[in-house]
């Protein structure tokens, strides 16, 4: 499962619909997404893209401390 946070908004999809594979980059991840999301990539450029152990993908903007 991918959980992305974009804008407020919350959603979960497969890998599969995503078109992710083990082993992608970071940045190729991000590229699927914005697709998915109709977005210019260069939007989650602040995203971290957050491995579970479980396998799940989170992608969110990235957290700011302090």
């Amino acid at each position: 499962m991918v959980h992305i946070r974009f804008e407020g908004r919350s959603i979960e999809v497969t890998q599969t619909q995503l078109e992710i594979v083990p082993g992608m980059s970071d940045v190729a991840v991000k590229k699927q997404v914005a697709r998915y999301l109709d977005v210019s990539s260069e939007r989650l450029d602040a995203y971290v893209v957050d491995r579970r152990p479980s396998g799940d993908v989170i992608i969110r903007p990235e957290a700011v401390y302090g």
